[in-house]
């Protein structure tokens, strides 16, 4: 039984991927600094530690000793993460845990990175080997230059490795001040729900289904750069209207009553052609359920916490 160490697990997307590894049949360690969560599946390992902290980090890789690792782990605070120091010490500490893993006979790592690595026109399509990598902030830059990186160190070390490029998400336990749960928690709450015209287009994926993808990444050969997306291009508008129909309270949408930021990109999608046809992945549903379950986890969260 290969043995996979997922780093960020009680994150986003790491809280869902642990199940979608266990259902394969990995052994599944999962490490975080707060502990397990109280939706951890059966046959979790899990470990407490800082892997900003240079000696638990590798120390912990080597009392595991896995076959495979998925890190997912970093800073990811919303709105100050692109600009933040924080990104240097995950590239430090990322490296950290790559070597340590290669010291402990790891064969197949798979890292997250984003599609913020792309150099972001106005209308950009991004296309792995093809849409050039030019990161317009720190966070792309640090990702990048950890991807750069990781794959030499890799490739001199005998371990295959992949590197998961994400796009946009949502989902249950995302992070209140981000876009999709903003807008669920407002309207669900009786309150008017603000948002730019909408009209910039992007790929959205439903959180546990790019933890589904990335566990499919892992458990494939596929190396190199793997857009984790959806797809399907959507306007933000699309994705609000639809968080109001979910909820009831279409009414309470206010589509348009802020500005737009004018350095954002009209459009920003993503071609899966990688992982669909080399990874063999595909989203199992379509948005507009997936947008429905998002909310009623809302629904059920909000009124527990009321």
């Amino acid at each position: 039984m290969r043995r996979v160490l997922v780093t960020g697990a009680t994150g986003f997307v790491g809280r869902h991927a642990l199940g979608a590894l266990v259902s394969r049949g990995y052994e599944v360690h999962a490490v975080s600094s707060k502990g397990p969560t109280d939706d951890s599946p059966e046959g979790v390992v899990w470990h407490v530690a800082d892997l900003l902290d240079p000696v638990a980090g590798p120390a912990l890789v080597s009392e595991v000793a896995p076959t495979d690792l998925l890190h997912l782990a970093w800073y990811a605070e919303p709105g100050a993460f692109w600009g933040s120091p924080e990104n240097l010490r995950w590239v430090a500490a990322s490296l950290a845990l790559l070597r340590a893993f290669a010291d402990a006979g790891g064969t197949r790592a798979v890292l997250a990175g984003t599609c913020a690595e792309y150099a972001w026109e106005n209308e950009t399509h991004c296309v792995e080997g093809s849409t050039p990598l030019k990161p317009a902030t720190l966070y792309g830059a640090a990702k990048h230059g950890l991807h750069v990186v990781a794959e030499a160190f890799a490739a001199d070390a005998g371990i295959s490795l992949a590197w998961g490029r994400i796009f946009f998400l949502f989902g249950p336990h995302e992070d209140s001040r981000r876009l999709v749960s903003s807008v669920a928690r407002a309207v669900i709450g009786g309150k008017r729900a603000e948002t730019s015209h909408g009209e910039q287009v992007r790929d959205f994926l439903y959180a546990p289904d790019l933890a589904d993808a990335f566990a499919a990444l892992l458990a494939s050969e596929v190396t190199g750069a793997v857009n984790v997306a959806s797809g399907e291009p959507v306007a933000i508008r699309d994705v609000v209207q639809a968080i109001g129909d979910s909820a009831g309270h279409p009414e309470l949408l206010a589509i348009g009553a802020r500005p737009t930021n004018s350095s954002e990109p009209a459009v920003l999608t993503a071609d899966v052609f990688r992982l669909c046809d080399e990874v063999g992945w595909t989203p199992p549903a379509t948005r507009e359920d997936r947008v429905s379950t998002t909310v009623e986890w809302w629904l059920t969260t909000l009124g527990e916490t009321a």
